[in-house]
């Protein structure tokens, strides 16, 4: 039989795990302190209930979150500050926390606030002088702490800033990062140690930073949230191409977002390399555009494992899934894809596609091009949930998925 006429490589796991999985599983629940460490490219708000899910398993889970969004209460922060946006990093950060006893969740819950009402300015007085109800709760010396980073926020704060809607969480991490000589590292790891967060978080790069979009009609669109749309009209031509950008030309701009030491050290240690559902552009192929990220990820030869969106994704205007694994695969290997049956897998591409026929359809085309072309695995296991919404993936059941690669 010729190889284009051969049925495309799909592997079907049972709905039921097998007993090696399900021991694994099981030994995972029981210590999750020596769970695996998976790693993830995402945005902040995508994953939230399923990190919460996954400290079940392991608390060695790595994460690197964008710092690029542009719109909503980050586009405050990065107009007065010149800084990458904080938001995604808060958001995971907290989704990973410890809300039990044993943690702080009194800590959390500050960080989770935000100011609203019509004495914004005397709010953020009272969190500063601990006069605040949140953060009189909080005991030394954390306390003393948090009000560092919030007097650092308010004393630099422009005197045209708009709190209204500001996360007090965003505040700390901004006053923070500029005690911390403009670095985000310092603070993130900080923050989750205050909040006893269940993994490590971490965003790409720490450089002020915007994500710019050219179309295939030929147009380019500079500023995350106006290509989303989520705040802005959708786009109504296919993304063509994504870059970053700055104030500097292409070449400064790409070296001035490389990557820190101690996160390529997270991407080597990682044992599994997960690109999870999110927005596709701009949580997860945004990611790999910080210089370092791809040759790290060359030299780790764990799996690779796509998980596509379910529902409407507004930046794959007329992409297929084997589009979008084409295009993740071209980031990741700086390499056009293959348009004839491939011998040999592409160093650093995606191995897995994990996915559920009953909530994703995927046509024969596809399924040939995702194997034959990209030398893909195609996974369909059960997914759903138990509600029936066809938009969302149960997270116990991916996270037990992913869980069972490893």
């Amino acid at each position: 039989m010729k190889k284009s006429q051969q049925q495309p490589l799909c592997l079907q796991i049972p709905r039921d795990p097998a007993r090696g999985q399900a021991l694994r599983l099981a030994r995972y629940r029981k210590a999750p302190e020596l769970g695996p460490k998976l790693l993830f490219f995402s945005g902040g708000t995508a994953l939230r209930r399923f990190s919460e899910i996954l400290t079940d398993y392991t608390h060695n889970s790595i994460h690197l979150v964008t710092p690029f969004d542009s719109g909503g209460s980050s586009a405050e922060l990065r107009r007065a500050f010149a800084m990458p946006a904080v938001g995604d990093l808060r958001a995971r950060l907290l989704s990973l926390a410890d809300d039990s006893v044993t943690g702080h969740p009194d800590v959390a819950a500050l960080f989770s606030h935000r100011l609203n009402g019509s004495a914004l300015e005397q709010d953020l007085l009272d969190l500063v002088n601990a006069k605040h109800p949140l953060i009189k709760a909080i005991a030394e010396p954390m306390r003393s702490l948090i009000q560092s980073y919030l007097a650092a926020f308010s004393q630099q704060m422009p005197t045209d800033f708009d709190l209204a809607g500001a996360s007090v969480g965003n505040l700390i991490l901004t006053g923070g990062y500029l005690i911390h000589n403009r670095s985000l590292d310092p603070i993130a790891f900080l923050f989750g140690q205050l909040i006893k967060t269940r993994g490590t978080v971490r965003t790409t790069t720490d450089v002020d930073l915007q994500l710019e979009v050219e179309l295939e009609n030929g147009r380019t669109i500079t500023g995350q949230h106006n290509f989303t749309g989520k705040e802005t009209a959708c786009i109504d031509s296919p993304i063509r191409a994504i870059k970053l950008t700055g104030e500097a030309d292409d070449i400064d701009t790409l070296d001035a977002s490389r990557v820190c030491k101690e996160t390529l050290t997270l991407i080597d240690s990682a044992e599994l390399l997960v690109f999870p559902p999110g927005s596709f552009y701009s949580s997860i192929i945004a990611n790999l555009l910080p210089k370092g990220v791809t040759k790290a990820l060359h030299k780790n030869p764990s799996p690779r494992v796509y998980v596509p969106s379910l529902g409407t994704d507004l930046e794959t205007l007329g992409m297929t899934l084997a589009d979008q694994v084409e295009v993740l695969n071209q980031h990741l290997t700086g390499k056009p894809a293959a348009k004839t049956p491939v011998r040999h897998h592409a160093r650093g591409a995606i191995d897995f596609v994990l996915f559920d026929s009953r909530l994703l359809k995927v046509s024969r085309d596809q399924r040939n091009r995702i194997s034959d072309e990209m030398g893909a695995q195609l996974l369909d296991t059960d997914l759903a949930n138990e509600t029936g919404d066809a938009h969302l993936y149960d997270d116990t059941k991916l996270a037990q998925a992913l869980l069972g690669l490893t």
